[in-house]
Order: C-alpha cells, then structure tokens, then sequence
C-alpha cells in the first residue's frame, strides 16, 4: 500500500457564509420599526489638516523639513454619520450556516478524501460542533462584528432571528454588553438555543438563515464606521479615505463579519510573559494582520498544516482543543493543497 500523502489540489468552501451589513440611522426609542429607519448614506468632506507623519531619513535637510511641515495637508475623506436627530446605529446582515464541514469542494486524491471523513465523522461523532457553535453564537450575541462601533457605545441590543421560507420560526434579543469579548464563559438559555440551532446547520440536520440586527446608541449625529475600500493604484488627487457602499447605505464587507464571527481561537500557542491578546480569528497561520504577527508558527507546529497533516497522514491526533481549531479552519473554508 503506498503511503497516503496530501492531494495537490485540496479546496474548502466556508460554511458560516454572511452577507454584507448594511448602517441604519433611526432613535433607540423606536427599535421595534428598525425596518423603517434611514440608511446611512457615506458623504465626502474635505478637511484642511497638518502634516504629522514621520518624515523619512533622507528628508531630514533642516533647511527643507521646516518648509515642508508648514505646508497644509489638504485631503478629501469619505465620512459617514447618524442624522443629528438619531442616536442609534442599526447594522443589519443575514447569515447562513452550512453543512458539509470537512467535505472538500475539490480533490484530487480520493484516498486523502476518503481519510479525511473517516477523520471528520470521528470528530463530529466524540464532540459535535457544539463548542465551535457555542463560540460562533457569543461572537454574534456580543456584537464583535460592530467592531469600532462596539466601543464606546452606552447600549447595545443583538435581535437575532431564524428565518424559514422567509418567515420568522424563532427569535432571541442579546444585551451585547453583557457578554465579554476576552472570553467565552458567559452563558444563557437562549444562548444555548442559538448555539444548538448553529450546531445542526453545520451537522446538516435544519437549514439555518439567521438574521441579525444590532442596535448601537452611540449619540446623535456620532460618526459611524463603516469598512473602508482598499484602492492600489490611488492617485494624489484621489480621496484619500474611501467607504465601502451597498445600495446608497454605508456598510461593513461580508469578509469582516466572517472575521469577526470566527474569532473563536483561544488555544493558540501564547507566552506566560506576554499581554493575553484574547481570541484571535480561525487562520491557518494565526495571522493578526493588525499585529503584523502570527500565532501558529510552523515551527511550533502548532499550524493548521502540521495539525491537519499529523492527523491524517500519521494518525497522530492532536489534543482536543486543536482538534476544534482544524475543524473550524475547515469550517472557514479555503485552498490548502499541496503543490511541492
């Protein structure tokens, strides 16, 4: 029998599969006709600023420096903002939640495929998905998905709803601030509830689409943050800030929902001396681009290659905490083939 290496093609589709969040503006008074409220609309501003970065070593001549940090730094900015007469903040998506976690899309090695359902349904057989469900609903039911709007915010309220053949089956109502975003020790019947339901969309036992509403009172006519657009080739004439857009609303890009949901990671590898940096998103690497640093490194082997190749290539299963980070990169979706 010869020896079972990785398929060279070697695909993933994401199972947790939201779509983009659209901003709303309306008063925290009136959440029960949030479908009513207005959307935030992304308008350009012009500021007159100062230079303030720092200048690169070959244009530290004196004589030029103090000519060049008078200069204004004059810019044109998308901006985006509640109406002066609203308070809150509605971000609205909806979010699929599939089966099929561990079914690869493309494979071109049927052995490997083979191998890794039987590795798969060994998993979902000792432990399900109910601690991957279970973190996946906090991560809804804390609003982490707000992202700069969570912060500073005085209320928040997650409205979530399970959709079937376009009516409304069952509901549950989170006090966002209620639940930590360190952690994931809080706990609540109706949290068990979402959890569960989650838990059998990725089992494949219901079809799940759940709609999610947030309500952030962050004050009247505050700035809001919607994502913004990532533009290569911007000239200097070009805004220099621009603002994600769907249907005339602000909003947030699907990708950055998805990151927040699956920022379930805890069990990577994290040194006693260091700050604890909480849950970090479901990566193969452990990436926190905003740290410009990664979290599994190969050579801890704590990667989900080393992982993933240890288990079904050496039957060497790894402790169950890695054995729900695999299964979530899984869940995550992506292309892990290995060409060499």
């Amino acid at each position: 029998m010869s020896q079972l290496k990785t398929a060279s093609v070697l695909a993933f589709e994401r199972k947790l599969d939201p779509s983009d969040a659209l901003f709303f503006s309306g008063k925290w008074e009136e959440r029960s006709n949030g479908d009513q409220w207005q959307k935030v609309e992304v308008k350009e501003k012009s500021v007159r600023g100062t230079i303030s970065n720092r200048l690169k070593a070959k244009d530290q001549d004196p004589t030029k420096v103090d000519a060049q940090i008078e200069n204004p730094n004059l810019q044109t900015v998308d901006m985006a903002a509640l109406s002066s007469e609203d308070d809150t903040l509605q971000v609205r998506f909806t979010l699929r939640v599939l089966a099929g976690a561990g079914i690869p899309s493309a494979c071109n090695n049927m052995d490997y495929q083979e191998k890794l359902q039987q590795v798969v349904q060994a998993y979902q057989q000792e432990h399900g998905f109910k601690e991957l469900a279970r973190r996946y609903a906090i991560n809804l039911a804390n609003a982490r998905f707000l992202w700069r709007n969570r912060m500073g915010a005085e209320q928040i309220i997650v409205h979530i709803e399970h959709v079937v053949q376009g009516q409304v089956q069952d509901g549950w109502e989170f006090n966002a601030l209620d639940f930590s975003l360190r952690n994931f020790e809080t706990s609540s019947s109706d949290l068990e509830k979402l959890a569960t339901l989650i838990e059998a969309g990725l089992l494949g036992k219901k079809h799940v689409l759940l709609k999610v509403r947030a309500f952030a009172r962050v004050g009247a006519g505050q700035e809001v943050f919607p994502s913004q657009e990532l533009i290569l080739d911007r000239g200097r004439a070009d805004k220099s800030k621009t603002l994600y857009v769907v249907e005339n609303a602000a909003a947030l890009h699907s990708q950055k929902v998805g990151n927040a949901i699956r920022t379930i990671d805890t069990w990577y590898p994290q040194d006693v001396e260091q700050l604890c940096l909480g849950p970090i998103a479901v990566e193969p690497y452990g990436s926190v681009t905003t740290q410009g640093k990664a979290y599994r490194q190969p050579r801890q082997k704590m990667d989900f290659y080393s992982l993933l190749d240890n288990w079904l290539l050496k039957d060497q299963a790894p402790e169950t905490e890695q054995q729900h980070y695999v299964m979530a990169v899984l869940i995550r979706g992506g292309v892990f083939g290995d060409a060499s």
